[in-house]
């Protein structure tokens, strides 16, 4: 082991192993419950090349449905059998697989994901099966306007980029991936060197590391590096973007180029999201919906992002009105632009994000989850409590200032009736 470090919350312990595979231990005694997440970090669509859009989502669907000793259904027996439960899953700037078992079981369930991640069959049956119920869900998306909304404003601001085209991919980029791009796929981006295990649970730090070097210790490095080329074909020039489809009601998006997970300023775009759109007593919700009755649904989002993330606000309103809710969409964002939060708006907005952040760490499947995903971000176990620090400490000054360099000048989304309707 080259690297051994211990952190004083909630008893974590980090280690790498000679092959480059990064574990995080968790001892949590409370439930006799073990979680574990297995993030490849250099993988997910982020890494797809446009007109292989959707082949990690592909990966992640096949990747449980056979391994060079076991078909789908041995596979899905052992797991049954034990009443535990493991899947695969891919995102845009990460590949995940994940298990959960009660401690007693946490070795067999271990071994089994061991050999699905090492030796994976891809069976050409399966392959062809989740890529028809990927074409369908493709197609089932299509119809939902939020959904369509959101895809135009995608590709309009990020263009050539990844993160400008859903996960799932397309119909023309699905549909001609075959075994052999899922093999390729997984010898070149699921590596040692590019893995976190993440575990948490009823477990002891000394048996759970000789488990793991047990299980994957002999996995070599690849001769190969890995290398993300990404375009630099980020839209500069906001404009609007109209599509007209069958609807009751018409979706309104604003879209802003925002900033990366390890900026200085996503904590404060964080925080603006939560004080804009996030729950019943968000300003969106109260203004737009509960005192001028405008909007079905309002909400705001900011995901985190390894490369710059959009900040986004919506609304679903009757198609009489669309342009009005656009005007107070934008009226509201450039609001913070405009003043300074007052103290209790800003320290309302701090403690709604704070206590969800809390609360969203309290099952070894959350704690698994969110420590290894920002080891697999390049931001390390300290970011957690770096990230809570930094939002109780932003100021109303710094609020509009972060809100006068990223949340001007939005990419706009609209889906409403068309003119026959």
């Amino acid at each position: 082991m080259s690297l051994k470090t211990h952190s004083a919350q909630q008893n974590i312990h980090r280690i790498v192993l000679p092959n480059g595979i990064t574990l995080l231990i968790v001892e949590n005694q409370a439930a006799d419950l073990v979680a574990g997440r297995f993030f490849f970090k250099n993988a997910g669509s982020i890494v797809e090349s446009r007109d292989r859009a959707g082949l990690s989502n592909l990966v992640a669907s096949v990747m449980t449905k056979g391994t060079r000793n076991l078909s789908a259904l041995e596979i899905a027996e052992q797991v049954e059998s034990i009443g535990a439960s493991l899947g695969a899953d891919a995102g845009t700037d990460y590949f995940l697989l994940s298990l959960k078992a009660v401690s007693g079981d946490f070795t067999p369930i271990l071994r089994l994901l061991s050999e699905i991640i090492r030796f994976p069959s891809f069976p050409i049956e399966e392959v062809e099966l989740e890529k028809k119920l990927t074409l369908q869900n493709i197609r089932s998306q299509k119809e939902q306007p939020f959904n369509v909304a959101f895809d135009a404003l995608r590709r309009h601001i990020y263009g050539q980029h990844p993160y400008g085209v859903s996960i799932l991919g397309t119909e023309d980029t699905v549909s001609p991936l075959e075994q052999s791009n899922l093999q390729e796929y997984h010898q070149t981006y699921l590596r040692p060197d590019n893995l976190t295990i993440s575990v948490s649970g009823r477990i002891n730090q000394e048996s759970t590391v000789r488990l793991i070097e047990e299980m994957f210790g002999d996995w070599q490095i690849p001769d190969t590096k890995v290398a993300i080329n990404l375009p630099l074909a980020i839209n500069s020039k906001p404009s609007e973007v109209v599509t007209q489809q069958e609807t009751q009601q018409s979706i309104v998006m604003l879209g802003y180029l925002g900033t990366a997970v390890d900026s200085a300023d996503y904590p404060v775009l964080k925080l603006l999201s939560t004080y804009l759109g996030n729950g019943l007593s968000s300003r969106l919700f109260v203004e737009l919906r509960e005192k001028r009755g405008l909007a079905y649904d309002v909400s705001a989002f900011f995901p985190t992002r390894l490369e710059p993330a959009f900040f986004v606000t919506y609304m679903g309103t009757a198609p009489e009105n669309t342009e009005i809710a656009i005007a107070l969409l934008q009226e509201e964002v450039e609001r913070l632009s405009n003043i300074e939060l007052s103290e209790s708006e800003l320290q309302g907005a701090k403690n709604k994000l704070l206590g969800q952040y809390a609360l969203g760490k309290q099952t070894n499947s959350e704690i698994a989850q969110i420590y290894g995903w920002y080891e697999s971000l390049g931001l390390g176990i300290d970011f957690d409590r770096q990230f809570q620090e930094s939002i109780a400490q932003v100021t109303s000054q710094e609020a509009k200032s972060v809100a006068n360099k990223y949340l001007v000048n939005p990419y706009i989304s609209v889906v409403k009736p068309s003119l026959n309707n």
